[in-house]
């Protein structure tokens, strides 16, 4: 990168994006700060019981927003702020909502990541005169010139601090999104990062880690499903049903496939000798499927929509580690193509509670061979 780059750092109003903002400005890049104004937390305020304000621990508020122009300002840098309320909520949001009312269990960041952070946000970059943009994921991306028989290829690798490393999330950016993307905080730990916003004299150094999803300010996503639903004239679907066991015995009913998720336990509003917990939901019937603890565990997966970053594409099978959660650890398996744009995996041991609707990302040591989104 030549002297005096311009670069767009994406901030969000936290400490991490608010740090590599000031990492890059006083390596003299010229930074820019860009922030996606994404969700009015304001606006199921009332209904079904969602508060007027939300609560503390979500990311994309209007007091984020605030912060990340106080950093901006403090910096010297130029500041603006991108109305993409519109495409969020087409592209992440209605998605999430349309996914739990099938049975499924989505992750609403990672679609954010692949269509707005660094797909509308580079747009964005460039169209102003940034050359890259910069966030604040604990991730590493590098380019082996020797990948693809001498053409070379940008890799994903997972961040030194393995606690904050945020790959999971990241498994759908495009070659020509890692191209032009830096990670500054990929080889920092946490508390270096602190110690950073500290020594350039940060307000926000010590503000807490967001941990929620943005757009819903109660926390509780079936409250969240019914608000929304109601603000766009529908109502929550029809899709009462049995709850059985995995011989078929009905054990209950329940009030709708949306309250579930595989490996739930709580809720269930079954009395049993031993604890229960969603085995699976079966969206045609409305059958939720209940057992015992072991029941959960299984040795395989399917995945579609995959995205492949360390390769061009599979061709046959391959030995990776599979993540099926941000917090699981990488468990072994061998991976093959099934079909167009899909792949099975099978687990060297049985991994617990594998769910439709989250991504499985598969790696190769640090590296982020690909990922996609469990069937």
């Amino acid at each position: 990168m030549t002297e005096r780059a311009t670069i767009a750092v994406a901030m969000s109003g936290g400490v991490d994006s608010s740090t590599v903002a000031a990492l890059l400005a006083h390596e003299g890049y010229a930074v820019m700060g860009l922030t996606l104004q994404l969700w009015d937390q304001r606006r199921l305020a009332g209904r079904h019981g969602i508060p007027d304000a939300p609560k503390a621990g979500r990311c994309c508020s209007l007091d984020d927003v605030y912060d990340a122009r106080r950093v901006a300002e403090q910096l010297g840098i130029p500041f603006y702020v991108v109305n993409q309320q519109e495409r969020f909520e087409r592209d992440v949001v209605r998605p999430f909502v349309q996914e739990y009312l099938a049975g499924r269990t989505p992750i609403p960041c990672s679609l954010c990541n692949n269509h707005l952070k660094f797909d509308q946000l580079l747009q964005t970059a460039r169209s102003i005169g940034a050359e890259r943009i910069a966030t604040g994921h604990y991730a590493i991306n590098e380019f082996d010139p020797a990948r693809d028989a001498g053409r070379g290829r940008w890799i994903l690798k997972r961040a030194r601090d393995l606690a904050k490393d945020q790959t999971y999330f990241l498994f759908g950016l495009t070659q020509e999104q890692l191209a032009h993307t830096l990670f500054p905080l990929g080889h920092l730990t946490k508390p270096e990062v602190r110690a950073a916003a500290r020594r350039y004299g940060l307000a926000l150094s010590e503000k807490p880690d967001s941990q929620e999803i943005c757009f819903i300010p109660s926390g509780d996503y079936k409250q969240f499903l019914a608000a929304y639903l109601e603000e766009q004239g529908e109502s929550l679907p029809e899709t009462a049903g049995e709850l059985v066991s995995t011989s078929g015995e009905v054990l209950g009913r329940h009030e709708g496939i949306f309250n579930f998720t595989v490996g739930q336990r709580k809720g269930l509003g079954l009395s049993s000798a031993v604890p229960l917990y969603v085995l699976r939901i079966e969206p045609a019937s409305h059958r939720v499927t209940v057992g015992a603890d072991a029941e959960l565990a299984t040795r395989t997966l399917r995945a579609r929509d995959l995205n492949w970053i360390s390769i061009p594409e599979l061709t046959g099978p391959m030995r990776v580690k599979i993540k099926i959660r941000h917090r699981h650890e990488p468990a072994w398996a061998t991976i093959e193509p099934t079909g167009p744009d899909e792949v099975a995996a099978t687990f060297d041991e049985p991994q617990r509670a594998v769910t439709p609707g989250q991504s499985a990302v598969f790696y190769d040591g640090d590296e982020v061979v690909g990922g996609g989104w469990i069937v």
